[in-house]
């Protein structure tokens, strides 16, 4: 009797574009409350077909009904301020000292630089609490509506992706009194029926931008771990994805921390799915890192086959390559096709991959998924 087949699944990391007509509404702070409830339900359903279309099997609702992947937990905790008018600091400060030009056309004109919404500093003043049950019960309705809930997964911001503290009297007791705010989120997330997927580009920031001495990187590291897992108590590991980056899209990238720095700690958090950038120039040769790190039991590696930080399409054949690489190291029934990081992170009208790049993108990962499938 012949061995079954085993197919890579796909996915991504969640950001899409969102339609113009959405943009209009988000850009609009006079916009009628009703019309973009209306427009974010039907940009949904919009994006959640397209998806289907182009071979994705595990989807998100693209994050239309928020502002951008981390700005919009503003909205559902009490006990933060903006802080509009203050001046907004990058954290890709080692980045921008080596490359001063470049950076400053490419932060004017791309990532935040390019939203429908102004980016302000924010800052904890008070005591920490979650009010966002309305517009988080809105953006799981939404997606139940048309998909399965096992067949999706919602993204959430990390404890560490959440503004500055000012009141709490220890940055660590700051990012537990987080974790316990969003942990109603995380929760209701996963009683939804959804997988939650926690976004955590700052836990690889400490270790590539910012300079800190290795004692200094190394407890901040261990304590963003504590925090997320802190927040995700309770969760069954299996119903949980955690997603780290690099923050920054198109761009040198020359002190992107290597994964073997992070690897532990990354695995340290309690959740089954691993998503991690692997299909860009700076990090593709990083699959090595598997042949000498054993991967545990419970985990499954979500690498980034197709990239958003350029406009390039993949050849199936290379995504194919790249997949194999993976499930020769830890076995096919371990790995996921995913993307790098999401494609538009925050609402903008010019995302920095073509919309139409994009999707070609998925049809690689896809048609590359069904080729390297075929080879287990």
């Amino acid at each position: 009797m012949r061995d079954a087949v085993v197919r890579i699944r796909t996915t991504h990391v969640g950001s899409l574009p969102r339609p113009r007509a959405l943009l209009d509404l988000l850009a609009d702070p006079q916009a009628d409350p009703a019309a973009r409830e209306t427009a974010t339900r039907d940009a949904v359903a919009g994006i959640v077909a397209e998806q289907r279309a182009h071979g994705i099997d595990v989807v998100t609702d693209g994050e239309m009904g928020k502002l951008g992947f981390f700005s919009y937990v503003t909205e559902r905790l009490g006990g933060l301020e903006r802080r509009p008018g203050a001046e907004t600091v990058y954290s890709f400060a080692a980045e921008q000292e080596a490359f001063p030009e470049y950076y400053e056309r490419y932060f004017a004109q791309a990532m935040m630089g390019g939203t429908v919404g102004t980016i302000e500093p924010v800052v904890c003043t008070g005591p920490l609490v979650y009010r966002g049950e309305e517009a988080l019960r809105r953006d799981l309705d939404n997606l139940a509506a048309v998909v399965d809930p096992a067949e999706a997964f919602v993204p959430s911001i990390a404890p560490s992706g959440v503004g500055v503290n000012e009141y709490y009297d220890t940055e660590e007791a700051y990012y537990f009194a987080v974790a316990d705010a969003l942990h109603t989120e995380y929760r209701a997330i996963v009683d939804a029926g959804f997988t939650l997927q926690v976004d955590d580009p700052f836990l690889t920031e400490i270790f590539s931008f910012h300079g800190y001495d290795p004692a200094e990187r190394d407890r901040r590291g261990r304590m963003y771990v504590e925090a997320v897992n802190h927040a995700l108590r309770g969760i069954p590991p299996e119903r949980v994805r955690f997603h780290t980056c690099y923050s920054i899209n198109e761009g040198p990238r020359v002190f992107d921390v290597p994964l073997a720095d992070v690897v532990d700690l990354v695995l340290a958090v309690n959740a089954r799915y691993v998503s991690f950038e692997a299909a860009n120039p700076r990090h593709e040769h990083e699959y090595h890192l598997w042949e000498t790190v054993a991967l545990p039991a419970d985990k499954v590696l979500v690498p980034g086959v197709i990239t958003h930080a350029s406009n390039i399409v993949e050849h199936p054949e290379l995504i194919a390559e790249r997949l194999e690489r993976f499930a020769r190291l830890v076995g096919p029934e371990r790995v996921m096709a995913g993307a790098d990081c999401g494609f538009s992170s925050q609402a903008t009208y010019v995302p920095e991959v073509d919309p139409r790049v994009m999707w070609a993108k998925f049809d690689a990962m896809a048609e590359g998924a069904r080729l390297v499938s075929g080879r287990f």
